[in-house]
C-alpha cells in the first residue's frame, strides 16, 4: 500500500491519535499508567505538542493516519547565534501494527531528521522505554547510539539514544563532514 508524508495539521489529530492507541495497545501492560497516557497522549496534550513541535503524518491511499512522528529544535545550540550545533529532539513516532514494516517507519524518520537540518540542528535525540526492543533495533539501523543517559519516565527507565546529522548536498548526493 502506498502513502505520502505531509506536515500534519490540528484536523489530523483524531488520527494521530488512534494511530498512538494502535501502536502502542500491545505494550501498555509494560508502562505506568501515567507514561502510557503520556505516549499516546490526550486531545489536550496533543494540541500543545502542535504548539510546540513540527508534526509529521504518512498517510495512506485510503486517507487514513498510517504513521506520526513530531521533532523540535532543542535550543540556540552550543554558540548561540548562527544556531551551528543546535540539537533536534524527536518524539512521539507510531506506526500502525499493519503498516510497521512497510518503509512509513523510514519515511518518517528521514522526514523529521531534514526539518531539523533545515532547523540548524547538526544532532538529533530521542527517548524509548525498555519495551520498544523493535523501535531500539530500528533507532540504531538508521544511525542513533545509546548516549548512556537513564532518566527517569513515570516511573520506568528512558533510553536516551542520538545521531549526528549530515548537512547534505541534495543536487550532488554528497553529505558534508
Amino acid at each position: 500500500m502506498g502513502f505520502t508524508i505531509r506536515r500534519a495539521n490540528p484536523g489530523d489529530a483524531e488520527g494521530i491519535l488512534a494511530c498512538l492507541r494502535a501502536a502502542f495497545a500491545p505494550f501498555e501492560s509494560s508502562y505506568t499508567p501515567a507514561g502510557y497516557l503520556d505516549t499516546v497522549l490526550t486531545p489536550d496534550t496533543l494540541a500543545s505538542r502542535f504548539k510546540s513541535m513540527a508534526l509529521f503524518v504518512a498517510v495512506g491511499e485510503a486517507g487514513e493516519i498510517a504513521g506520526t512522528i513530531a521533532c523540535a529544535r532543542a535550543g540556540d545550540g552550543k554558540d548561540g547565534e548562527d544556531g551551528a550545533d543546535a540539537e533536534g529532539h524527536l518524539r512521539g513516532m507510531a506506526v500502525l501494527p499493519q503498516q510497521q514494516g512497510s518503509g512509513v517507519a523510514a519515511r518518517l524518520l528521514q522526514q523529521a531528521e531534514a526539518e531539523l537540518r533545515a532547523l540548524g540542528c547538526s544532532r538529533v535525540t530521542l527517548d524509548t522505554t525498555e519495551p520498544l526492543k523493535r523501535a531500539m533495533r530500528f533507532y540504531e539501523r538508521h544511525g542513533y547510539r545509546r548516549t548512556g543517559r537513564v532518566t527517569d519516565f513515570f516511573g520506568m527507565p528512558l533510553y536516551e539514544f542520538a545521531k549526528g546529522l549530515q548537512t547534505a548536498w541534495p543536487a550532488l548526493g554528497y553529505a558534508l563532514i
